[in-house]
């Protein structure tokens, strides 16, 4: 009777609380594939650390980011391990109208149909997260969507103390509008943008609290500038966004289970020297051929990131072991469920002859990107 009675309570308890009901991925910034400190940034539209979140920046100072291990701090007691850092080191006190710096995550279309955006039941969303900043003042978050019409939804938040972890939670209303549709198809729905810094382009118009057609001027407005010193930093950890008009409990996710979610976008294959890659063979005496399954089936047929020298892989076969600089690419016959890598130079032995492909560097890395 008793493990009845504690069935029946998980099972209300799963019933309330369905997984996945945060549609950002990766929100405690637990997983960094690519690396965990980045310096120098200054440009751009990358993902330098933490998965799937991207930063924009251009005109906004010089920065450094981290994914940075908490060890104390409100976010920390309440289960949080990690958070994603900018530490600015060249500051930018008078901004050009262009000036921005954000980071964002996009969201893929068909993960986002359950919110029948651009429908007459679609449904309110609420956003809740862990900030840090030196600088006070108002901060805001933005969200764009980027099928039928761009359109765009921004709200405010306030940093009241210096340096100090602080939550916050904002509700964005439905979008009811019949021009806000999200596509059913794996593209780029909607992103969720964070802005650290934005110039008068960005900031001259009037705040768009509720959904309306974008237009920039409208999209940051009253954001403080984050580059005025370079003692400034700005965090943030424990991302959700969830239908419905409140915040429920950050829904953490078991580690495995969260680099699965990541590697639908990026898959780190290899990274460092003297590391096994994978077998492959000589398709003809001075090619060779890498053909095997990603780790998860990937959004699309991804791109191949390598990191390029001399002598940087290596190919040992029949006794032989081979040194080139590069991979060729990704064949046109490759899928986003398996792949055929060519390798075209500096290469030589007997075709059909199998071998094992291996890194040849301390800075090789391999990796397989299909990123929004």
């Amino acid at each position: 009777m008793a493990i009845d009675k504690v069935t029946s309570a998980a099972l209300e308890t799963s019933t309330n609380q369905p997984n996945f009901r945060n549609i950002i991925i990766n929100g405690d910034m637990s997983l960094a594939q690519r690396a965990t400190s980045v310096t120098s940034i200054s440009s751009g539209n990358t993902i330098h650390t933490c998965d799937r979140w991207k930063t924009y920046a251009s005109s906004a100072g010089t920065w450094t980011q981290t994914q940075e291990a908490l060890t104390t701090g409100d976010p920390y007691t309440n289960g949080f391990a990690t958070s994603l850092k900018l530490d600015c080191t060249t500051a930018n006190g008078s901004l050009s109208s262009g000036s921005y710096l954000s980071v964002a995550q996009s969201i893929e279309a068909q993960n986002l149909q359950y919110i029948k955006k651009g429908t007459s039941n679609a449904e309110q969303l609420t956003a809740s997260f862990w900030v840090k900043s030196t600088k006070t003042g108002t901060n805001i978050v933005q969200f764009v969507s980027l099928d039928d019409t761009v359109r765009i939804c921004a709200k405010s938040y306030t940093i009241s103390s210096s340096d100090t972890w602080e939550k916050k939670t904002i509700t964005i209303p439905a979008d009811t509008s019949s021009t806000g549709n999200i596509s059913n198809d794996n593209g780029e729905g909607l992103r969720m943008i964070f802005w650290v810094v934005a110039g008068t382009d960005y900031t001259s118009g009037a705040l768009a609290t509720t959904w309306a057609d974008s237009a920039n001027a409208n999209r940051a407005v009253g954001q403080v500038n984050n580059a005025d010193s370079t003692s400034n930093n700005f965090e943030i950890t424990g991302v959700q966004l969830e239908v419905g008009t409140a915040a429920s409990d950050f829904e953490f996710l078991p580690y495995d289970v969260n680099l699965e979610r990541c590697q639908r976008y990026y898959q780190l294959w290899t990274e460092g020297n003297n590391k096994e890659v994978d077998t492959a063979f000589h398709y003809t005496s001075s090619s060779i051929r890498w053909v095997s399954s990603f780790y998860k089936q990937m959004r699309t047929l991804p791109s191949l990131v390598t990191v390029s020298g001399t002598d940087y892989y290596g190919f040992y076969s029949n006794s032989t072991f081979d040194t080139f600089n590069d991979f060729g690419g990704i064949n046109d016959t490759s899928t986003n469920q398996n792949f055929q890598v060519y390798i075209s130079s500096g290469v030589s032995g007997t075709a059909g002859h199998a071998g094992m492909l291996r890194t040849n560097n301390a800075s090789a890395s391999i990796a397989f990107s299909a990123e929004l």
